[in-house]
């Protein structure tokens, strides 16, 4: 089985005494109903689980599931027997969204208090957003993501002891030794390959084999685009058009999405397409990363959306898209062949699976910085600049950034192929393998 960070989360949950119901939310094909299986057939005695898009397709039991009694009326035409009491069941409504009238009976539910709950949905995020009454206080959202590198590791069968040992060199900014180096940096290029997906990277541990692993890759890509034109029937073409232009927009030198090329229509603005990225974003497809022209802290105070990055959720699918079966590509590092959008949109993956929310620097005159994430520790923003070839030195709008007295930068991060920590005034360059030890400050016990 592979391990994820998720599953302490999901468990300190069920094991607590919180009244919240928990929704995790992400795109389709992550894992969320497998890890609340695994982990509700551990912990109780009773485990129901109830998939609602199958039922909304089939026999529509819950569809008018409007109160507690009802839906408990319509739960025991399937599990009654296994309906004991809060403390030894759990009832695991999946696939929520397909009926939005339920996130509104979870209050309800949880104040009966008769069962434990948890629900999972892959358009969450969209159903969320656009629900008519989600009861305040009682529900508390979990977002997932696929496997990010450290998890990845975990399944070629890195141990503890090694990563946290990576971790704390990381922190006291210390360069590994040769042998460890190329390991990390080879299997860092196997995860750009395989990405983190839960069913790729099995297939990967299994098999080895490119041709089975890129299968499930363009399969589940095939399944989002196919999602994103079911979504909505009036825009359903522009969703899967923006969504389709993702790859080729990461090749162009600005990765933004330019919006007259969405229809190929001049006039058009951000706002004509507003409840489409919202779509892709939501439902977890694809990644935001959002403009900044002058950084303070915290970001969200400064961002727009009018000039967006959008990066697709797992790197791995990118690879299929960008590279199919042509593994030396990747794995032997070709020098004529520029990397930069697998690495940066690992970058993306990496940094939003930990919790960050994303922005890039964006300025005519002194040029881009690739991502801005808030530095709770230190009260300011950390700039990450991405770097796939030999000119990891070469760095000019982040040279600028960080000289910015206005901006108040602490440091700035250059990642790379380079294997020596190395320091030029406030820039450190680190491995690119580094990035998975970043993480945004954690919450403390405070006293006030």
């Amino acid at each position: 089985m592979l391990v994820r960070k998720i599953e302490k989360e999901i468990r300190d949950y069920l094991l607590s005494d919180r009244q919240e119901i928990l929704l995790i939310s992400g795109a389709r094909q992550i894992g969320k109903s497998y890890i609340v299986r695994y982990i509700g057939q551990q912990l109780f005695q009773n485990y129901i689980e109830i998939d609602m898009k199958a039922d909304a397709q089939g026999a529509r039991l819950f569809a008018d599931a409007t109160t507690t009694e009802m839906f408990y009326m319509r739960l025991s035409t399937i599990a009654g027997g296994r309906m004991q009491g809060r403390r030894d069941t759990l009832v695991f409504i999946d696939e929520i969204q397909a009926y939005p009238h339920l996130l509104t009976l979870l209050k309800f539910l949880r104040q009966d208090n008769r069962f434990q709950y948890i629900a999972s949905g892959s358009l969450l995020g969209v159903t969320l957003s656009k629900a008519v009454s989600i009861p305040v206080g009682s529900l508390e959202e979990l977002r997932m993501y696929p496997l990010d590198l450290e998890e990845f590791l975990w399944a070629l069968g890195y141990g503890e002891y090694v990563l946290q040992d990576l971790r704390q060199r990381f922190e006291r900014r210390e360069s590994l030794d040769q042998t460890l180096h190329d390991k990390l940096m080879a299997d860092f290029r196997r995860y750009l390959l395989v990405g983190g997906l839960p069913e790729a990277v099995n297939r990967y541990v299994a098999e080895k084999n490119i041709v089975s692993i890129r299968r499930v890759q363009n399969a589940i890509h095939d399944l989002y685009a196919a999602d994103a034109s079911k979504y909505d029937e009036d825009n359903r073409l522009k969703i899967r058009r923006i969504y389709d232009m993702v790859p080729s927009n990461l090749e162009n030198k600005k990765k933004r999405v330019v919006i007259k090329d969405i229809e190929g229509k001049q006039g058009k603005r951000f706002s004509d397409y507003e409840d489409e990225f919202e779509y892709l974003i939501q439902s977890g497809t694809t990644l935001e990363v959002k403009a900044i022209s002058a950084p303070r802290f915290p970001l969200c105070e400064s961002s727009t959306k009018n000039l967006l990055k959008l990066y697709l959720n797992d790197v791995g699918v990118l690879s299929a898209i960008l590279y199919g079966l042509n593994i030396d590509a990747i794995l032997k590092d070709v020098p004529s062949i520029n990397l930069g959008t697998l690495y940066e949109s690992f970058v993306a993956q990496e940094l939003r699976a930990h919790g960050f929310n994303l922005h890039y620097y964006d300025n005519k005159q002194h040029g881009e910085v690739d991502f801005l994430v808030d530095d709770y520790k230190t009260l300011s923003v950390l700039p990450v600049e991405v770097k796939s070839g030999k000119d990891y030195t070469v760095h000019s709008a982040l040279n600028h950034f960080v000289s910015c007295a206005d901006y108040k930068i602490q440091q700035g991060l250059v990642v790379s192929n380079e294997r020596e920590i190395s320091w030029q005034g406030k820039i450190c360059h680190v491995p690119i393998y580094y990035v998975m030890f970043l993480e945004p400050e954690p919450v403390a016990s405070v006293t006030f």
